[in-house]
């Protein structure tokens, strides 16, 4: 009877692992990638699971030390220069084979007992992100302290608000900016909340369903700096919502950044001359010598931009896949998240340094509230509360007043203005109105226009100022707050080094 082995000559036409194509189109790149970005919480995750291992007493303390000792005598730098031949799968099993030959493969292995790559995956992935969540909340909180600055110093610095791209009603500089530095808050907010669902440990998932070896996760999750655990070993593994949401709260972060951009960059215009950059962050051109580019803004524009749609991407490859382990959330798609925050955190690094160095044309602005018919709202308000008429009926008579002043093509003059309406109303005959002209006058002030709109949120001084110093003592409040959440990682490094002496020298 013929046997069903294969024969060494059939053995020797088997393709080996890898294949060419996949090695050089997949493995390789991952190869470099985890070398980029996953070295070092590897190793974390190897010290803390082997510590572990120690406590629980699966592995004895003897070959545990040693297992420590040889992830001591790693050659990191040889490892990332290491170049990528298909002799190993991936950065782990290098990284094995290298422990192995320290402390020998029996003892080396006793390492993996009670995990799993699916699991070491994940806490890596959760390690990096947690990181880059931070970095934003940092260049978030810059361009806040910066923002609240200018606020502060352009408090009363009337501007022009505009609504659909048109001049509307007059306001102020630090009405403005403090407009935005609400918006940034609420940034904080939503990064800090992911950071809180992306800080758990899931380590002890093991490849989905835990394990039956007595581990203890809560010591791998104060180990490697976790506040919690991610419970649940199956979403452990299968959810991805900690990578989405991360990807959507930068996405928000970036919409609103690219408008606050889109506006600065029509007020450096020759036409609004509203914003002047310092020469440091201004390009000339090569052929017209009169060139001012405000280009840092428009490099600002395509990283939020760029930022926002690597996000939109990360969210797009993860629909309709499957709950459960798969590669879609892995070794390819995370590279295109960390991308997604550096070019976030360059577009707001970029943003605050050009606003430190920045001058806003306040006498422009001012002259600007003060034209086009901004103030007439009040004017009619004024009506309304000297006459006791309707809004409709003020609306009237002042709509009726600024078409004649456009008809005649005069342009905005408010004392012509003033007399246009003492006229309207002393010619209205059902009642005997009088409104003394100085009272019609004052109403299109602009100064007087953001001097009564002191409503909570409003741009008068009275309202203004608490709130800009609410937001300054806000971002003091956060800075104290990151650095206690940067700290408490630092301090879970410092114990599992600490934890890593003792046994080495148990």
């Amino acid at each position: 009877m013929a046997s069903d082995r294969p024969t060494n000559e059939e053995s020797a036409k088997r393709p080996a692992f890898p294949a060419p194509v996949y090695r050089d189109n997949v493995l390789e790149q991952v190869f470099a990638d985890a070398k980029r970005y996953f070295l070092e919480p590897l190793l974390e995750i190897e010290y803390a699971h082997t510590l572990m291992l120690a406590q629980q007493k699966i592995v004895p303390g003897a070959e545990a030390a040693q297992c420590l000792r040889a992830l001591d005598d790693l050659d990191l730098e040889a490892i990332r220069n290491e170049p990528y031949d298909g002799t190993f799968e991936d950065l782990f099993f290098l990284i094995e084979h290298k422990l192995a030959a320290t402390c020998g493969a029996e003892v080396a292995g006793k390492m993996h007992t009670g995990r799993s790559r699916n699991d070491i995956d994940l806490t890596m992935y959760r390690m990096v992100l947690r990181g880059l969540l931070l970095e934003v909340q940092a260049c978030l909180l810059q361009l806040r302290e910066q923002l609240v600055e200018l606020a502060w110093e352009h408090r009363a610095s009337l501007m022009p608000a505009y609504t659909h791209n048109q001049p509307a009603q007059p306001t102020t500089l630090g009405h403005y900016l403090m407009a935005y530095i609400e918006v940034l808050e609420r940034d904080s907010e939503r990064v800090l909340a992911a950071f809180t669902r992306v800080n758990r440990n899931p380590l002890g998932a093991c490849a989905i369903t835990t394990t039956g070896f007595p581990l203890d996760r809560h010591m791998t999750e104060r180990l490697l700096g976790f506040s919690g655990l991610q419970v649940n070993s199956f979403g452990a593994i299968a959810a991805v919502d900690y990578l989405i949401e991360s990807c959507s709260v930068l996405a928000v972060s970036m919409v609103s950044l690219g408008r606050f951009v889109q506006d600065l960059l029509l007020w450096s215009t020759a036409e609004f001359n509203y914003i002047r950059l310092s020469d440091a962050y201004v390009q000339i051109s090569s052929i017209m010598p009169q060139k001012r580019n405000p280009v840092p803004l428009e490099h600002v524009r395509i990283l939020a931009s760029r930022a926002l749609t690597e996000s939109q991407g990360v969210l797009g490859c993860l629909h309709n896949t499957p709950f459960a382990d798969m590669n879609d959330a892995e070794d390819d798609l995370q590279p295109v998240v960390y991308t997604a925050f550096e070019d976030g955190r360059r577009s707001l690094r970029l943003i605050a340094g050009a606003l430190e160095e920045a001058e806003f044309n306040t006498e422009r602005m001012a002259s600007a509230a003060n034209s086009h018919f901004l103030s007439v709202t009040e004017l009619a308000d004024t009506l309304v509360r000297s006459l006791g008429i309707s809004f409709h009926a003020a609306h009237q008579i002042v709509s009726a007043a600024v078409r004649q002043m456009s008809v005649q093509g005069t342009g905005y003059d408010p004392d012509a203005m003033t007399e246009l309406i003492s006229t309207a109303i002393s010619n209205m005959t059902d009642q005997a109105w009088k409104l003394p002209t100085e009272k019609i006058r004052s109403a299109l002030d602009p100064q007087n226009f953001v001097d009564v709109r002191s409503l909570p949120g409003g741009p008068a001084l009275s309202v203004l100022e608490p709130e800009i110093l609410r937001a300054r003592e806000q971002v003091r409040t956060e800075r104290k707050e990151l650095q206690t959440e940067q700290d408490r990682l630092g301090t879970a490094h410092k114990e599992l080094r600490t934890e890593v002496e003792r046994l080495i020298h148990a």
